[in-house]
C-alpha cells in the first residue's frame, strides 16, 4: 500500500508539472457552502423572523458560523422569494432642527414613551417603555390597560434598587409625566425631567426608534389574548 501511494504521489506531481500546476491546487476542496442547505437556512430563520430583511437574516448566518458574504446571502434571499420589511422614508420639511444630546456613559441619561395597541376583547392596551440612551438597551417595558403617574414612578423606583438612577430622563408632554406625582418623585430623586417640545417627537427620537421596532417585531406579530398573555409575550 506505501508503495503504491509513492507511485501514485509520483504520479500526481508529474501530471500537475505537465499542465503546469502545483500539487496543492490539485488537492484543493471548495469550503463554500452549499446553497441549498444554505438557501434552506435562510427560508428557516426567515420564517422565524418575519419582519427581518436579508441583511439582519446575513448577520443571524455570520452568528451560526456561516462562511458567506452578504452578495451570496442577497442573492438566494431574492432566488427563495422571501422580501423583508421596507418602508418609505418620510420626508422631512425644512424646519428648525435641534441636535440630541450624546450620552457618554451607561446612566447619564434615559429615555421613556408609551405606545398603545390592543386586546382580543377590544380593550386598550399601553405600554411604558424605559430604555437608556447610551447604552439603547431597554430597561423595562410596563404592560396594562391603564397607567398612571403613581405607575410611572413606581417602574421607576424598581429601576433604581437595581442599577441606579440617571442624571436626567427624556420625555413628552404627557399627562401622566407632567403631573405632581411625577414631578414630586423627580423632586426627591434629583433627577431632571427633560421635556421635548410640543410637537417634536423626534426630540425623543432613542425610544421612538425603539418603539418603531417593538411594535414592528412584537406587538404587529402577535394576537394578545388577555392582559397576562401580553405580558409573558412582551416579557419574552
Amino acid at each position: 500500500m506505501e508503495m503504491l501511494r509513492q507511485v501514485h504521489g509520483l504520479a500526481v506531481r508529474r501530471a500537475c508539472g505537465l499542465v503546469r500546476i502545483s500539487c496543492s491546487l490539485y488537492r484543493y476542496r471548495s469550503k463554500r457552502p452549499d446553497c441549498a442547505v444554505l438557501k434552506r437556512r435562510i427560508g428557516e430563520r426567515a420564517a422565524e423572523k418575519r419582519r427581518y430583511g436579508y441583511r439582519r437574516i446575513h448577520s443571524l448566518l455570520r452568528q451560526e458560523g456561516w462562511m458567506v458574504n452578504v452578495k451570496k446571502t442577497y442573492r438566494l434571499y431574492r432566488q427563495a422569494g422571501l422580501k423583508g420589511h421596507s418602508s418609505k422614508r418620510k420626508r422631512i420639511g425644512r424646519v428648525e432642527r435641534k441636535s440630541l444630546p450624546r450620552p457618554t456613559a451607561i446612566n447619564m441619561s434615559w429615555s421613556m414613551d408609551f405606545i398603545a395597541d390592543g386586546l382580543a376583547n377590544g380593550r386598550r392596551l399601553r405600554c411604558l417603555v424605559i430604555m437608556d440612551d447610551y447604552s439603547r438597551e431597554c430597561l423595562a417595558i410596563e404592560v396594562d390597560t391603564s397607567i398612571t403617574g403613581t405607575r410611572v414612578a413606581l417602574a421607576l423606583d424598581r429601576l433604581a434598587d437595581y442599577r441606579g438612577l440617571p442624571t436626567s430622563i427624556t420625555l413628552d408632554h404627557g399627562p401622566e409625566f407632567e403631573g405632581r406625582v411625577l414631578d414630586a418623585w423627580a423632586y426627591l430623586r434629583r433627577v431632571r425631567l427633560s421635556f421635548i417640545r410640543p410637537g417634536k417627537p423626534i426630540e425623543n427620537a432613542y425610544v421612538q426608534s425603539l418603539n418603531r421596532r417593538f411594535r414592528d417585531e412584537c406587538l404587529n406579530e402577535h394576537w394578545f389574548v388577555d392582559i397576562a398573555h401580553a405580558r409573558r409575550t412582551i416579557d419574552n
